[in-house]
């Protein structure tokens, strides 16, 4: 990878390899959310997609997870602003979308894969698995706030 490149390279000149560093393992967007058609707000419950690992907070099949997750976002620079809009608010692609920086937590600023756990800023330890909630009792697990 190239260095510091989120802060050099347009999203969509980023290699696959710099594409992928940018998540930072919080396990946010893998949050099932409740979407209100009238007002477009968009909650998150700690009902997780059944492929989160809920220690590492990563997919644990993210290379075939279509094959269990057929609506799994595949997320792109071209796919980007169609679903930024219920990313969560420190998630580096959402924010380099927007032009704005990176946390200073994040892997890549800290040089450490656990940076994003040790600050909080994941959802490690606060899911529940979605096989074990019925859909329509979602919004009995909503977080406070967003995460």
């Amino acid at each position: 990878m190239r260095p510091r490149f989120w802060e050099t390279i347009p999203l969509k000149k980023l290699n696959a390899s710099e594409w992928e560093a940018l998540c930072d393992g919080c396990g946010k967007c893998c949050l099932n959310k409740i979407e209100y058609e009238d007002t477009g707000e968009v909650e998150y419950t700690r009902v997780a997609c059944r492929l989160l690992d809920g220690e590492t907070c990563r997919c644990s099949k993210y290379e075939i997870r279509h094959q269990f997750v057929p609506d799994c976002v595949r997320l792109t620079p071209k796919t980007l602003p169609k679903v930024a809009y219920w990313m969560p608010n420190t998630c580096a692609y959402k924010l380099l979308y927007q032009g704005k920086p990176i946390p200073d937590w994040h892997p890549l600023n800290t040089g450490d894969p656990q940076s994003t756990h040790s600050s909080g800023n994941s959802v490690r330890g606060l899911t529940i698995p979605e096989f074990s909630v019925e859909e329509d009792d979602w919004e009995d697990y909503l977080f406070a706030e967003k995460p």
